[in-house]
């Protein structure tokens, strides 16, 4: 009877060791394993063996925030498996005094990923701890060089920036930095309210100047409609006046022909081919009659010349006795 719980028992101390020499790990995650206090190798996922009571797995300090309805706390536990997947850090609001001197708050997010195991282990006591104060000490850095209308403007640049240096800061610790992001950025209340009076001002600003662009836009469109109107109506009156001027010019061309033709024909029917007594007498006649229209009396003066007149009706008799004769030839 003694021997069978003698078994027992050593049967069961067996299975305590083969347990305790089996280490499974997870897929994305792994384990540092000493041997009497000395690092010895690290466990891939899957299954593992160890020797018992010989190997141990090393127990790391690692600082977790925890978020819930916008409070923020920390949670610190003693963890012997370590997660390589990408990790994402939310760190609480900060204040933060830009190069103007304006404190603003600003509510920063880090993603980074574990690298290098060993480093992480033993490079660090406690690498999310390290991660934070390092990620707060430098953002207040950058933003101290930056003024607030910078601050506010340039959040990619302060990206960038934050995690070119957290990723050099952190490369000994074994931890890649793949992303940094800025959240909010909240000015104070009083830096807000004159900001949107400065956007409202701008914006007004900016109303008024299209109205005037659009203003001088159509006051020039009005401006060349009524030049280009002036100059067609000047080039139609100028065409108008040319066609009326060639017109009188080939009318006046007209009746010279006309009185030119007259005078041969009354020079050729003159004894002497001389016209003159003609004409003077229709002159006079012409002109006699303006008088008697203008004149309500009735009353006409003759001239001293009138027998000039006399002799220029008789020369226009015989000229049209003439005229008469040589028809009937």
């Amino acid at each position: 009877m003694e021997i069978i719980i003698v078994l027992a028992v050593a049967a069961f101390a067996l299975l305590i060791i083969i347990a305790s020499s089996i280490k499974i790990i997870q897929q994305g995650q792994t384990m540092i394993i000493e041997r009497l206090g000395k690092y010895k190798k690290t466990l891939k996922p899957g299954m593992n063996i160890v020797l018992p009571l010989v190997d141990k797995a090393r127990k790391i300090s690692w600082k977790y925030v925890r978020e819930s309805r916008g409070q923020y706390w920390y949670e610190r536990k003693e963890i012997d498996v370590i997660d390589l997947r990408e990790v994402v850090m939310d760190f609480p609001r900060q204040n933060v005094i830009t190069k103007d001197n304006v404190t603003i708050e600003i509510n920063a997010m880090l993603y980074y990923q574990v690298t290098d195991v060993v480093k992480a282990t033993y490079e660090i006591q406690n690498l999310p701890d390290a991660i934070e104060k390092l990620t707060q000490t430098t953002l207040r850095n950058v933003i101290g060089e930056l003024e607030l209308d910078e601050t506010l403007i340039s959040r990619d640049v302060i990206n960038n920036k934050l995690r070119i240096i957290l990723d050099e800061a952190t490369d000994k610790w074994g931890v890649k930095v793949n992303r940094v992001e800025l959240q909010d950025i909240n000015p104070p209340q009083d830096i807000k309210a004159a900001m949107e009076k400065q956007m409202r001002a701008e914006r007004e600003k900016r109303e008024m100047m299209l109205l005037a662009e659009g203003e001088k836009n159509a006051a020039i469109t009005r401006a060349q409609g009524e030049m280009e109107a002036r100059i067609k109506q000047a080039e139609g009156l100028r065409q108008s006046n040319i066609l009326q001027a060639e017109g009188e010019a080939n009318a006046r061309l007209k009746l010279a022909e006309a009185e030119s033709l007259a005078l041969k024909m009354i020079a050729g029917a003159v004894p002497g081919n001389d016209p003159t007594q003609y004409l003077v007498a229709i002159k006079y006649v012409d002109a006699y009659k303006a008088i008697a229209a203008t004149n309500q009396n009735r009353v006409v003066f003759l001239p001293f010349e009138s027998s000039a007149l006399m002799g220029a009706l008789g020369g226009i008799k015989e000229l049209l006795e003439n005229v008469s004769g040589g028809t009937k030839k």
